[in-house]
């Protein structure tokens, strides 16, 4: 079969930027900024704040794992993607700006700070989905790991940036009033009603639509093959033959079986680190999105030397280096307290007033977190670079739509876990510990694939 043309460099640059687009509502709503101030200045409790969230993303979730692969087999019959993309592109932006109107003064914050948070997830991922199945059509197969992890160190780098733009000149410090370069935030915004928690929203959705223009306006799309209408009549009974090509192609199968339990373990920590660091360590929200700083940095190095590696030695063998990565990091996370490291050595705590990240557990959350942020962007690249391998190319719409099942499908089980277990014990570091099982356990089924990828 021939291969087609490779794209041209402004193409694939412009690809590239749609993760560059995205990456601030996962940097700064769903980790690092608007999620801790929903759960400690909207719910009334941290813990009902994580319940709520949880709930959040299990939706989302839930409607993912349903539609996508329903939806990847209708684009892979009409061939087209930049149309699909744009359609979700609109309720993304919406839900987004919505979450300005979530001050803690309104009675109404937390719906819609739910339903919103929901929403946005829902469409940035399917967005997301038609967006990873355009590689194949961008460049040679010997180049798309090292595409695939350029595009994820590009989703990092605008993370970071939006990162450092919020914390320096947007939140502030309710206490002080003064953002993290301490100085007044811009535009007059009131840090006493969380004005630079809530500009978040509206943020990451102009900064969307500023960087997603060059994916329409220069990246090819795939050649149309059937209209929309014939499309919806096939697609989800393709879907059904694909279910049951998974399952007989054994590598394809337990890939995505392994993709679904590690992809829960990374939800999970995702979800909790921020606020794991604030009960454990005491952390504010600065520091917690200063630790988000170092952790986009680590991830934007950990994302680039990944794809060389893919092309390297295979996306196989880079997802399990980096699910070994963060299994060790994360019970070097859960060992540690305000006053303790590897569970059982006392050091002393930093003292009242002192600069922030003095202490040695701190120090160590920081080096460990950096080493999980290093590990995460190549297990994310190189996991939809493997489904390029294993899959089929006339059905990588629709694989992408199993794909994106698989690690949705049970996506609210591991943050389910955590939550029942530190219900239980009456620890953080218990609950925590679930996510290692996840992250051992899909590594193991990794080893199952007799595949040289």
């Amino acid at each position: 079969m021939n291969q087609p043309a490779p794209a041209s460099k402004l193409a694939i640059t412009s690809w590239a930027l749609f993760d560059w687009a995205g990456q601030p509502f996962f940097v700064l709503i769903t980790a690092f900024v608007f999620a801790p101030y929903f759960a400690s200045a909207l719910a009334d409790t941290p813990a009902e704040g994580q319940t709520l969230w949880g709930y959040a993303t299990a939706a989302s979730g839930l409607a993912i794992a349903l539609l996508a692969p329903i939806l990847g087999a209708i684009a892979d019959a009409t061939g087209h993607r930049k149309p699909w993309i744009f359609a979700f592109s609109i309720p993304f932006v919406i839900a987004c700006c919505m979450l300005w109107y979530t001050s803690p003064e309104n009675p109404s914050s937390i719906a819609i700070a739910v339903v919103s948070f929901a929403v946005a997830t829902l469409a940035i991922e399917f967005a997301t989905i038609f967006n990873n199945s355009m590689m194949p059509d961008l460049v040679a197969p010997n180049k798309v790991g090292r595409l695939s992890g350029a595009g994820w160190a590009a989703g990092y780098v605008g993370g970071l940036i939006s990162l450092v733009i919020v914390l320096g000149f947007f939140t502030a410090k309710p206490e002080t009033g003064l953002t993290l370069l301490g100085i007044d935030p811009w535009f007059g915004l009131d840090a006493a009603t969380r004005e630079g928690d809530r500009a978040t929203g509206p943020f990451s959705a102009l900064w969307y639509l500023i960087f997603v223009l060059p994916l329409f306006l220069f990246t090819p799309d795939a050649p149309k093959k059937s209209a929309l209408g014939l499309a919806i009549k096939t697609g989800p009974s393709n879907l059904l033959k694909s279910l049951r090509n998974a399952r007989k192609r054994k590598p394809m199968f337990v890939f995505l079986l392994a993709n679904m339990i590690y992809k829960d373990g990374f939800v999970a920590l995702a979800a909790f680190a921020g606020i794991y660091a604030a009960g454990q360590l005491g952390w504010s929200s600065i520091q917690i999105g200063s630790f988000g700083i170092l952790v986009t940095i680590t991830g934007i190095f950990g994302a680039i030397i990944g794809g060389s590696l893919d092309d390297r030695f295979g996306p196989k063998a880079v997802v399990f280096g980096a699910l070994l990565i963060l299994i060790v990091s994360c019970l070097g996370i859960i060992s540690i307290d305000r006053t303790t490291i590897f569970f059982f050595i006392e050091t002393t705590p930093a003292p009242a007033g002192s600069a922030p990240f003095s202490s040695l557990p701190e120090q160590m959350f920081l080096a460990l977190g950096g080493l999980i942020g290093a590990a995460a962007g190549p297990m994310q690249a190189s996991s939809r670079s493997l489904l390029i391998y294993l899959a089929p190319k006339k059905q990588i719409s629709e694989f992408f739509g199993l794909l994106a099942l698989s690690g949705k499908v049970t996506s609210f089980l591991a943050p389910l876990l955590v939550s029942l277990v530190t219900l239980a014990s009456g620890s953080q570091s218990a609950g925590m510990s679930i996510i290692l099982l996840f992250f051992i356990l899909g590594a193991f089924l990794l080893t199952r694939i007799d595949n040289k990828s």
